[in-house]
């Protein structure tokens, strides 16, 4: 029987790809039928940790346009990212193919679990999965390769007991509803645009007294790049990766209410706060944080 490999992420299934590879060509042509083979991985692709998700398992998948007007609205993400992966699972759940899971402790990953978890329920014995370390999809494509492929004995059957507990939590994730979810201590946790806008002034005005501590009376101001405020959001406890256009998204939101003065071409939605200058200069412009009134925190955006 068939076996089909799902991972969150293209990366991540890349790897998997070559992990299977490796696999098959070490054992020739009589390769275990149940390791299946490269072209039987699915990568996921949809960020389940940000945006609704309300009715989004619903027969004809109501909820997927409103995920996809959400992705629409921050940008840089294709647009059949959300409808793809409702295809898949629909195609899954079609069929009789043994399903093997990837997935590593980040929020994205456990969200894929448990909805798949959700979608093949009723048929719980096809269902196996691999569980990974924070880091084994770290490195380049190669080094995690070879840890996937040191991983694939590791598959195992999941219990119909932990499949229902599973399947339950993603749909308490739906009816909750939230703008973000946080997975801390084995729960997930819905969060709000607010949290993160907050941790990201944080992070800005800590990153600007940080240098002029550190070069008192110099012109200019420290550069953050987007992956770096966003693995900072990480650290700071948002409770799930923040990608770079989630990152991008929340600045302009910031700008246009206020709180923030972008300088950069890119912030042309916003022209009243825009300045012209090359990179990106943020001001924090909110009384209640005057440590930011008198200098610019500079963004690297990417164009």
């Amino acid at each position: 029987m068939t076996t089909i490999h799902l991972i969150h992420g293209e990366p991540a299934a890349a790897a998997l790809r070559q992990a299977l590879l490796a696999h098959e060509a070490s054992r020739g042509s009589e390769a275990a039928p149940a390791a299946g083979t490269a072209g039987h991985v699915i990568a996921l692709a949809d960020d389940l940790t940000v945006g609704p998700l309300r009715d989004i398992d619903e027969a004809g998948d109501p909820g997927a346009a409103q995920r996809a007007a959400f992705w629409q609205r921050l940008g840089g993400m294709r647009e059949t990212l959300v409808q793809d992966d409702c295809v898949a699972l629909a195609t899954l759940e079609a069929a009789d193919s043994h399903v093997v899971i990837w997935h590593t402790p980040d929020a994205a990953d456990q969200l894929a679990l448990r909805r798949i978890c959700y979608r093949l329920r009723t048929a719980p014995q096809r269902l196996n999965e691999v569980r990974l370390a924070a880091d084994d999809l770290s490195g380049p494509p190669s080094a995690a390769a070879a840890r996937l492929l040191a991983h694939l004995p590791d598959a195992a059957p999941i219990s119909v007991l932990r499949i229902t507990r599973l399947a339950l939590e993603w749909q308490e994730a739906k009816f909750a509803n939230g703008e973000t979810r946080r997975w801390r201590n084995n729960t997930f946790t819905s969060g709000t645009w607010a949290d993160l806008d907050a941790r990201i002034i944080e992070i800005l005005g800590a990153a600007t007294l940080e240098d002029a501590h550190a070069m008192p009376g110099a012109a200019g101001a420290p550069w953050l790049a987007c992956d770096t405020l966003g693995a900072a959001l990480a650290r700071r406890g948002a409770g799930f990766k923040v990608g770079e256009p989630l990152v991008l998204w929340r600045l302009r939101e910031l700008a246009a209410a206020g709180e923030l003065r972008l300088r950069d071409d890119m912030c042309a939605a916003c022209p009243g706060v825009a300045e012209a200058g090359a990179g990106a200069a943020a001001h924090h412009s909110r009384a209640a944080h005057p440590s930011l009134s008198h200098t610019a925190v500079h963004l690297s955006l990417s164009r």
